[in-house]
């Protein structure tokens, strides 16, 4: 059976303008028209000779960081931009929900935007009028559903815009992070919508930052980076490739100072390292490891408490940990956490920082330092056999066989 959707060789150009300053001294004009004075440009190769086969029933996570070309991508199987080279064979009707509210007009009210949005993406007037109340109950804005959509927040365009796509039924519907304006009770809906919609046999493209709702939605992966397409596979090997490339394996991380004026002081500093007290941040499995935490605190203060959390790339909380509760004078302090064995999968975990004075937080910071976890298993780690893809959280358990 031939592909759903096929990329070939796709490459987009653009031309960025550097225009002259609009305000110079009056040698500096003189100078300039001399030089010629005229605005530079330079070309910018946005995808780069990109090519992959898309199958019917595929999900299909976009990833990259900001600036890959996942964007530019959609926009043109969209047919938005046309590629500079290459060509784009489809075999199915394409929906596209890349920004909140494209093809909606401010003044009509939510009913017709829906007549309208549905006829832009392809429904027929009869197609709208048979899932019109799917997509009003869908979208939950019944109640303003005669309201002129300039009237609605953004949340609300989103919902409305989302429910119209979600049930045009195309056989490809390409969707480009824009759940990241809804509410966590939206998102949930959304995707199991998507779920829904790729149970049935149609194909999905979804681009977020969101890690965690990518590996739940898609089965494969294409990872882009500079334009170019760097893996094409497992949704799960294409999320480490590209968290690798954020892992940080240094030792010393500074704290952004954010609390508010009556707080009874913060954490400025983390470092990371092994039992020893020697800097280090790539462990193996099963090894000890400690992490040391510098407090100031600027005022006398009762019930002070620090604790470190930790997340996966994904921000699936895995542990918290905190510290006994102390009264505390004026002055520096460091708190030590250390662990003699970590059971956890290789890979990289996210620590959050909090404090808090009496049961009451002062500071909390998410993301504030990294922890890595090698391949490596440590001797000490008894029966673990394997570093990765068995789970998380590799705690040996105790196994007794005996004969019956």
């Amino acid at each position: 059976m031939q592909p759903i959707l096929e990329i070939k060789n796709v490459s987009k150009e653009f031309v960025i303008s550097h225009e002259r300053k609009p305000y110079l001294s009056f040698g500096e004009k003189i100078s300039s028209i001399f030089k010629g004075g005229r605005d530079s440009r330079e070309k910018f190769l946005a995808l780069n000779d990109v090519s992959f086969n898309v199958e019917q029933g595929d999900t299909i996570g976009l990833i990259g960081k900001n600036g890959a070309g996942k964007s530019t991508l959609l926009k043109i199987l969209s047919r938005i931009t046309p590629p500079s080279n290459g060509e784009i064979i489809s075999r199915g009707r394409i929906a596209s929900l890349l920004e909140v509210g494209t093809g909606f007009h401010p003044e009509l009210s939510g009913r017709d935007n829906i007549f309208l949005n549905g006829s832009i993406l392809g429904m027929k007037k009869k197609e709208i009028q048979e899932k019109f109340d799917e997509i009003v109950d869908f979208s939950g804005v019944e109640r303003f559903l005669d309201t002129p959509l300039k009237r609605y927040s953004s949340g609300m365009q989103l919902r409305l815009a989302f429910a119209v796509a979600a049930f045009l039924e195309p056989e490809i519907l390409i969707i480009d992070e824009v759940l990241a304006v809804g509410d966590m009770e939206f998102q949930k809906k959304c995707i199991q919508k998507m779920e829904n919609v790729s149970r049935s046999g149609r194909t999905i493209i979804f681009v977020s930052h969101n890690m965690a709702a990518v590996k739940k939605l898609c089965t494969k992966g294409i990872l882009l980076n500079g334009g170019e397409v760097k893996y094409i596979g497992n949704i799960k090997e294409a999320i480490n490739r590209y968290t690798e490339k954020f892992e940080s394996y240094e030792t010393d991380f500074d704290i952004p100072v954010r609390v508010a004026d009556d707080a009874p002081g913060y954490a400025y500093k983390i470092i990371v390292e092994d039992l020893d007290g020697k800097p280090a941040n790539n462990f193996p499995v099963g090894a000890g490891w400690r992490l040391r935490l510098k407090v100031k605190i600027t005022h006398k203060v009762k019930g002070f408490i620090a604790g470190i959390g930790m997340l996966t790339q994904e921000d699936e909380g895995l542990r918290t940990c905190w510290s006994d509760s102390y009264d505390l004078d004026e002055g520096e302090y460091e708190f030590i956490f250390s662990e003699r064995n970590i059971y956890l999968a290789s890979g990289s975990y996210k620590l959050i920082l909090g404090l808090s004075a009496r049961m009451v937080t002062f500071q909390y910071l998410e993301n504030c330092a990294t922890l890595r976890i090698a391949e490596e298993i440590a001797e000490s780690a008894g029966n673990i056999k394997f570093a990765k893809d068995v789970g998380i959280i590799l705690n040996p358990m105790e196994i007794v066989m005996s004969k019956m």
